[in-house]
């Protein structure tokens, strides 16, 4: 069966996320993350990738990123899973992939959705009961977008900018604001299932764009009742 094709338009933000082996871990102590952090910023460097959010977990990572190519956001992955895989094989004495296959992706609508997504991935770790809030977990951008401490490699996206009126420290506050608030079940169950599907997330009118730019279908609407995502993805 051929692998099923991935889409990326530049400037448009995209959802990546990564899950390890049989949901086996991937980091194993605070040097592996950190190592990965460092290719993640080289990756976002050499390939002109903006990363507007990430968090790594155990066993899995998430990121929002605009490429500013077609295959850029490709790239930026092929570069960390070269480089990251040969070293927590050789450290820890293990041999084949780390990760379940290839990573999966979805297109973001920014002004709808991009803000949601977000906080989706920096409210991971609370999810997943292993922080009471999302900057007690170190491993994440939220740090950097509440304005706590500043994160070399991640880049501030206009709609962010927009919460501060083009102020860096307003729109950190704005944003730390919109955490007081939860997620509506609704957006995490539509957030999770574009993400595994390859859906576009936004509107029809997004997702008919997105068709008309590709020439093609992309991703498909589930029938049924509504996915209900995993915990701590």
């Amino acid at each position: 069966m051929p692998r099923k094709r991935r889409f990326f338009i530049a400037g448009v933000p995209a959802h990546l996320v990564q899950r390890g082996h049989s949901r086996q871990p991937v980091f194993f102590e605070s040097q592996d993350y950190a190592t990965y952090a460092h290719w993640l910023k080289e990756a976002a460097i050499k390939y002109k990738v903006a990363v507007h959010a990430f968090v790594l977990m155990t066993n899995h990572v998430h990121l929002l990123v605009t490429p500013t190519t077609e295959a850029a956001a490709s790239q930026l992955m092929q570069y960390i899973g070269r480089r990251y895989v040969p070293y927590i094989n050789h450290k820890y004495g293990k041999s084949g992939t780390i990760w379940e296959g290839r990573f999966k992706a979805s297109l973001v609508q920014d002004e709808q959705y991009l803000l949601t997504v977000m906080r989706y991935i920096e409210l991971n770790p609370v999810r997943a009961g292993m922080a009471e809030l999302p900057g007690h977990y170190r491993w994440s951008s939220f740090a950097h977008n509440a304005g706590l401490r500043s994160i070399s490699f991640v880049s501030p996206h206009p709609i962010y900018m927009a919460l501060g009126e083009g102020s860096a420290s307003t729109a950190a506050t704005a944003y730390t604001e919109l955490f007081r608030g939860s997620i509506a079940t609704e957006d995490v169950n539509r957030i999770y299932e574009s993400w595994t599907t390859g859906t576009p997330l936004g509107s029809d009118y997004f997702k008919q764009r997105v068709e008309a730019q590709l020439g093609c279908k992309v991703g498909h609407a589930r029938r049924g009742r509504p996915v209900k995502s995993e915990k701590g993805l």
